[in-house]
């Protein structure tokens, strides 16, 4: 079952209370937020009240908070090869 996944771009400050409420229904509440609703025409309506504050892509399954943070999560930028025990061994 497809999934859309929305994102809040822009903040809702000074815009109408409409738009306000639209986002809560949603459960967007702070800028950079990102929730799964199933595709649906009444959710489809409510990303149309408010398109130029969020961004909306369409994906296969719902990701879990656990998920969706692993995947935003940099890269160490260093790699061990060998274990510090290993490394510290004299050769013979």
């Amino acid at each position: 079952m497809p999934f859309f996944k929305i994102t809040l771009i822009r903040s809702a400050i000074g815009l109408p209370a409409k738009t306000t409420g639209v986002l809560k229904a949603l459960g967007l509440r702070k800028r950079m937020a990102t929730v799964f609703h199933p595709v649906s025409p009444q959710v489809a309506g409510q990303i149309m009240a408010v398109k130029e504050l969020v961004a909306v892509s369409e994906v296969e399954r719902a990701m879990s908070k656990a998920e969706f943070k692993a995947t935003r999560k940099p890269d160490t930028g260093y790699y061990i090869e060998t274990p510090a025990s290993e490394a510290l061994e004299p050769h013979v």
